[in-house]
């Protein structure tokens, strides 16, 4: 069980990094007012998932930080700026 922990947890910190990686995309990008409240709720829950993963809560930090690349990648799609 504590190696499926690991491995989850290794699976949320690199979706951390992909998301962060992201983010840089769409803060270069020239954003509607809807767009951008968009992307700062998209970072909510990014800064969500990372408090869940310190508590240990490992579906719920997965669930955030899923839900957090939806937002973005909805943006980022809607600016032409991913495929």
């Amino acid at each position: 069980m504590l190696g499926l922990m690991r491995s989850l947890s290794d699976r949320i910190e690199a979706d951390i990094k992909k998301f962060d990686d992201s983010i840089k995309r769409a803060d270069k990008a020239e954003l509607s007012e809807e767009e951008n409240e968009i992307v700062e709720l998209s970072k909510m829950y990014a800064s969500d998932c990372k408090s869940w993963l310190k508590k240990g809560e490992m579906d719920t930090a997965f669930s955030c930080i899923s839900y957090a690349h939806g937002l973005l990648d909805a943006i980022l799609k809607i600016k032409h700026m991913i495929e």
